[in-house]
């Protein structure tokens, strides 16, 4: 599944194009995905001109002058190509600027979604107002964490997947931020102490930057909207290096959380 690093790449790629022009046509190739397209969207698009983009945990944001924005999430295969060849059958939203310029959502899986939401609600818009601070705001620091975590004994790791603690993290991420802040991923969240959240929300925003300035992490389908693909795959500490060495000199394991594969050293994540 593209992560918050896939979403943020794939928001500057789709502004390279989209930001400042006008939406010339909108072409809905099915009626729904994860759910149904908003019955709206072609006209509510055709004639708009793009405002801005933005993101919000693992949502894009497209912004408009009619005040509304399009809100897309990539699910678990989604992604934008800018300009395709052709338009296949997986290619379900596509969208043509005044200057030519087209942009398809592929989502062969179809666990994406897209949403119409007026502008001056969006931090009201149901999935938003139970989100958390984003991960690369100031908002997280070492303080909140310290107060989400107080008495829990819930694992670390599924507290920092939890959306309403922190927006927009998800598995690969908090595996590579707990491993540099050297936290195993079954503490208890009430067992972290203070020094080690000051490792902890550093490491989780440098990870995510790291990410984001390589393209991201290309996992199964993800590509960004021109086509390439991500690299920060190469530079996994831990995640899908099972069995592998530790730069310590340790031995990557996995253990199941939540129904999701945690990687981690047990030699220097205590």
């Amino acid at each position: 599944m593209p992560e918050l690093p896939e979403v943020e790449t794939t928001v500057r790629g789709l502004a390279t194009v989209l930001e400042g022009q006008v939406i010339r046509s909108v072409r809905v190739n099915r009626a729904d995905l994860r759910r149904p397209f908003p019955v709206d969207l072609a006209q509510a698009l055709t004639g708009a001109r793009v405002t801005g983009l933005s993101r919000r945990a693992k949502y894009g944001l497209i912004h408009t002058d009619r005040e509304r924005t399009m809100v897309f999430h990539l699910g678990m295969s989604g992604r934008w190509r800018i300009d395709p060849d052709d338009i296949g059958k997986h290619d379900h939203l596509v969208l043509e600027t005044g200057e030519g310029r087209v942009l398809s959502l592929n989502d062969a899986r179809r666990f994406g979604s897209v949403d119409l939401v007026d502008s001056d609600r969006l931090e009201s818009w149901p999935p938003f107002a139970a989100l958390g601070p984003e991960p690369l705001g100031p908002d997280l620091t070492p303080k909140l964490l310290a107060a989400a975590f107080k008495g829990r004994i819930a694992a670390v790791k599924l507290l920092l997947l939890d959306q309403r603690i922190v927006a927009g993290l998800g598995n690969i991420y908090v595996c590579e931020a707990l491993y540099r802040a050297r936290v195993h991923p079954a503490r208890e969240g009430g067992r972290v102490k203070p020094g080690e959240l000051k490792l902890l929300v550093p490491a989780i925003k440098a990870v995510l930057e790291e990410s984001i300035l390589a393209g991201g992490s290309t996992l199964r389908d993800y590509a960004r909207p021109d086509g390439e693909l991500g690299y920060f795959a190469k530079d996994f500490a831990v995640y899908g290096r099972e069995g592998e060495p530790c730069a310590c000199g340790g031995t990557v394991e996995r253990i199941v959380q939540g129904g999701r594969s945690s990687f981690f050293c047990a030699k220097c994540q205590k």
